[in-house]
């Protein structure tokens, strides 16, 4: 068996997010750059490379890149617009996503590091305005909205979240008794397991577990790629 590049996060990557939590200014990341090339930017690198190879298995048409702004987030956060002035988020994210539309706009699988948690997703987090459109037909669709029921309640009996509810009331236009009127209510979709951060972080074993829930989530991740191809069509 070939040893595999990526060997789990180093102890150290819970470390530096500790420390930037608490020091979350630009100052302290100067003096710290070297420790975030190394004990998260290039492990995440390599996390990227073996469980994208491993998601290919599942999803053959799924996009990993191993660059910031393309699977990694960037940590820097863009507070141009925003009333939180911290400079840095004090998180990893990792996203593997399918679709030809912009990144965040496809279904995909998302890791999030953010000690003493980690959080696995799959699905979509915010809907465009067209993608909720076709949405919103797609839940009530004869053979759509059975599917969508049938691959949530298999997700939730696996022990997972779904979120991505917003609305309080079932949009105009739609029958307010329909069997999926609570499905309605959602401007994104997404399954979801928060947990503390598991001992197998710090080894090889998080790829097999990670993909593990990722192949549980697999039904919705796998209906939101039909849904968004309908989105391409227009």
């Amino acid at each position: 068996m070939r040893k595999r590049l990526f060997q789990g996060f180093p102890r150290e990557s819970m470390t530096f997010f500790n420390e930037l939590a608490e020091n979350n200014e630009r100052m302290w990341f100067a003096a710290h750059k070297e420790d975030y090339e190394n004990y998260v930017l290039e492990p995440a690198r390599q996390f990227v490379l073996e469980m994208g190879g491993m998601l290919q298995q599942i999803n053959p048409d799924i996009i990993f890149e191993p660059k910031t702004d393309k699977s990694i987030f960037r940590l820097h956060r863009d507070i141009r617009f925003s009333k939180n002035k911290l400079p840095y988020k004090n998180h990893l994210g990792i996203f593997f996503w399918e679709g030809f539309g912009k990144k965040m706009e496809c279904s995909g699988y998302y890791f999030h590091f953010q000690p003493p948690t980690l959080m696995l997703g799959a699905g979509i987090h915010t809907f465009s305005p067209q993608m909720l459109k076709t949405y919103r037909q797609a839940v009530v669709d004869d053979e759509m909205g059975p599917e969508l029921v049938k691959a949530i309640e298999k997700i939730k009996n696996e022990g997972y979240e779904i979120g991505g509810k917003h609305y309080k009331r079932v949009p105009h236009g739609f029958d307010p008794e329909n069997a999926n009127k609570d499905l309605l209510l959602h401007n994104g979709l997404y399954a979801a397991l928060d947990e503390p951060i598991p001992d197998v972080f710090y080894s090889d074993e998080l790829l097999f577990y990670c993909f593990d829930k990722y192949k549980d989530m697999k039904p919705l991740y796998d209906w939101l790629v039909k849904m968004t191809e309908k989105v391409a069509r227009f």
